[in-house]
């Protein structure tokens, strides 16, 4: 009886010995997670999938919009319509239209469209009205300058030459000249006439 413990304690290591060996010998298994158009559509993701480069697992809702509106057929067959470089934009197109359609079953990306043009014709009459008031507010300051030059040069600064030629030359001036002149003489009759009384 001992002797078979024996026999099953020796053989037990190198059984595990072996198992350690295939297991790592065995390659290991690669995981390939579909994309989330595949995963949606429950289907199995090919090598070459159209849709696994613009549809990755992390952004489900992005092929889910796409797809309530175009359909999974739809976008396959514009994608293999298109060469590589240009389906990105087409994806990205497509998601953004599909998203305005669902917003707007009416009018879509038209009524988007509409509303941002109503803002740039808003702005543009906004722009124009600022516009129309500089021009306004300028005019207004050259005629103001232009008005301020003319009264300048209306009336001139004299020089003191002048200042003193225009005094004598002035009315005021010669009326006061005379009546001193005439005061001067009356004052010289009246000496005349007081000379023979003090002589």
């Amino acid at each position: 009886m001992e002797s078979d413990t024996n026999a099953t304690l020796t053989s037990s290591p190198t059984f595990s010995h072996s198992s350690n060996t295939l297991s790592s010998s065995s390659p290991p298994q690669v995981v390939m997670t579909p994309c989330a158009a595949c995963k949606i559509l429950r289907r199995r993701c090919a090598d070459k999938c159209v849709l696994a480069p613009y549809f990755p697992p992390t952004e489900p809702a992005k092929f889910t919009t796409a797809h309530r509106v175009f359909g999974a057929s739809n976008i396959i067959k514009f994608l293999q319509e298109l060469p590589e470089s240009q389906r990105a934009d087409a994806v990205a197109s497509m998601v953004y239209e599909a998203g305005a359609r669902i917003r707007d079953p009416v009018y879509g990306c038209a009524g988007a469209i509409c509303q941002l043009q109503k803002q740039v014709n808003e702005l543009q009459a906004q722009l124009a009205k600022a516009q129309a008031e500089v021009v306004t507010m300028q005019l207004q300051q050259a005629n103001l300058v232009a008005l301020i030059c003319m009264e300048m040069s209306q009336t001139p600064q004299e020089s003191p030459q002048q200042s003193l030629d225009n005094f004598i030359t002035s009315p005021s001036h010669n009326s006061g000249y005379q009546n001193n002149l005439s005061f001067f003489e009356e004052n010289t009759n009246l000496n005349s006439l007081w000379e023979p009384l003090w002589t």
